[in-house]
């Protein structure tokens, strides 16, 4: 992120363009994806929606066997997105990338569904937005994944290793996180938007961090 050019980031009228990378199965970037969206209620921001993969980001690690059936799974979501918006301009690819997202995290986080195979979930969300039903074969074919591969790849060239999801990016420069739970509402996301501007403003500035003392909150 980088920092508007005064002291008090709400006072500007510049438009702000942030980008999220994000993946539908990480419970971290849905809060902070709904905080965005409320941030951009009451700042001058415009938000582009982008898909990097726990599955791809976890490739050759350690893990136990649970995450690792877990990102089994996740292959599946963020290969259909990215399948869907293969072909389309920019704007709305962008647009149908949220539209998706917002679908997929609804039955995923929102319903508790996140635990099931996602192939059941895949045709629900197609069908609500009315695409075509053979985009579901897409959640079991690597033909997109030199795409996804790409857009994971360019979260990571912008935040660096050793971080996850999410990754929040403006002009140039990206953040792993914020990660919060609740998501701000309000004013109150307004203001957390000015904090990550300005500390993303210093020079030298990498990392605030404590331990989670709770899990996330979706109310």
């Amino acid at each position: 992120m980088s920092a508007q050019t005064t002291s008090d980031p709400s006072a500007t009228t510049q438009t702000t363009h942030a980008e999220m990378f994000f993946d539908p199965l990480c419970p971290w970037a849905w809060m902070t994806s709904r905080w965005l969206m409320e941030a951009a209620e009451v700042r001058d921001l415009e938000i582009t929606w982008s898909v990097m993969s726990l599955a791809v980001l976890n490739e050759g690690r350690d893990l136990d066997e649970d995450y690792r059936a877990m990102l089994d799974r996740a292959w599946g979501p963020v290969r259909t997105i990215i399948a869907a918006t293969a072909d389309l301009p920019a704007q709305e690819a962008n647009e149908l990338r949220k539209k998706m997202y917002d679908a997929y995290g609804q039955r995923i986080h929102l319903d508790g569904r996140g635990s099931e195979d996602l192939e059941a979930i895949t045709p629900e969300v197609i069908e609500e937005l009315g695409l075509d039903a053979s985009l579901a074969q897409a959640a079991t074919s690597e033909d997109h994944d030199e795409a996804l591969r790409a857009s994971h790849q360019r979260a990571i060239d912008l935040v660096g290793d050793d971080v996850g999801t999410p990754v929040v990016g403006v002009e140039g420069v990206a953040f792993f996180g914020p990660v919060v739970t609740p998501a701000p509402k309000g004013e109150a996301a307004g203001r957390l938007w000015d904090g990550c501007l300005l500390v993303a403003g210093t020079p030298g500035f990498y990392e605030i961090k404590r331990t989670r003392s709770v899990g996330p909150d979706f109310s």
